[in-house]
């Protein structure tokens, strides 16, 4: 399958308060033979925290590339023609959770309209899906339910839900690192400095710091970000985290607008590991049975495995978003 860059300078990435970079590439999947006015479906997939989308092409000796798995599929009769698109909405934090916000930058509007009007002015789109694993897994519900009319479909991968049980838990390793380095700001300047990011020492407490840039955005504390507990205490703030809570699908799903949203997929799918590090099970768990009670369609399994290195799960949803984009 072949791969197309295309370099997109954005305008509401533009001056970002974290100064990361406003140009960025778009990474798609493209059909090999796809004629210029052939309509075609449009699959955005989401990274996880500490990723980028384009990551999913690298494959490895145990697992296949996103465009291997997709030609497999295709010879196996099991998808067709799709564009997938891989965008890179990184911060310097580690993520946005693709959300707009004022401590990081418009992550949401860079997706959500300068991305899909991109997309929509090089090809003839005949319709948009949107997944995602983890953070991307949470960004794709969030999008789904907050955009009526735009998505076909919406698959959760292991996505952050049920915040008050996966996060809250993890909170702790931000406070010890902000007590560690003298406060929030000069947390940052050392991650900015390390030489290796990407360990157990930096991923806990910058991903809910990252968390926090997205959800609870505040200009008049340090670096623009409310942190939700106390730093005195290590009491969970819960005006703070109740701004959290707003953003957390299991939550908003009792929103009738966002009822309504979700009743206009043709695909609804979300899937977790019994065995998810982070108990993203419980959220999920929690999700399937408010849908339930809604009597809005949806699909949920479960599997036997935890968190990480389950790209496999591909097999199942990429079918089923094929079928949705299809229709």
């Amino acid at each position: 399958m072949p791969v197309e860059i295309f370099t997109v300078n954005s305008e509401a990435l533009r001056n970002n308060p974290l100064g990361d970079p406003h140009s960025r590439e778009l990474h798609c999947i493209v059909p090999e033979g796809l004629s210029e006015n052939e309509p075609v479906g449009v699959l955005w997939y989401l990274s996880g925290y500490a990723g980028v989308s384009r990551g999913m092409l690298s494959g490895d000796p145990w697992q296949e590339s996103l465009q291997a798995r997709i030609s497999r599929l295709q010879a196996e009769g099991l998808v067709g023609q799709m564009i997938v698109a891989l965008p890179d909405c990184f911060t310097k934090y580690g993520g946005s959770q693709f959300l707009d916000s004022p401590a990081q930058g418009l992550y949401e509007t860079y997706l959500l309209t300068e991305l899909r009007e991109f997309i929509e002015s090089k090809f003839n789109v005949s319709g948009h899906a949107i997944a995602g694993k983890s953070s991307g897994g949470f960004g794709a519900l969030f999008h789904a339910m907050r955009n009526p009319g735009q998505f076909r479909a919406a698959v959760c991968h292991s996505g952050d839900l049920g915040f008050r049980l996966a996060h809250t838990g993890e909170l702790p390793l931000l406070m010890n690192a902000i007590h560690e380095h003298g406060g929030v700001e000069n947390l940052v300047k050392a991650f900015d400095k390390a030489k290796k990011k990407k360990t157990g020492r930096w991923i806990g407490p910058m991903s809910m710091l990252a968390y926090a840039a997205a959800y609870s955005p505040d200009e008049t504390q340090p670096l623009g970000i409310a942190l939700p507990f106390d730093l005195s205490t290590g009491q969970i703030d819960e005006a703070v985290f109740a701004r959290w809570l707003a953003f957390d699908p299991v939550e908003m799903v009792m929103d009738e607008a966002c009822q309504e949203a979700l009743r206009g997929l043709d695909l609804l799918f979300i899937d977790c590991g019994s065995r998810d590090e982070y108990h993203l099970q419980w959220g999920a768990r929690g999700l399937k049975r408010k849908l339930e009670s809604l009597e809005i369609g949806h699909v949920y399994q479960e599997f036997n495995d935890g968190h990480r290195s389950t790209s496999y799960r591909l097999d199942v949803s990429l079918p089923l978003i094929y079928k949705a984009l299809s229709k």
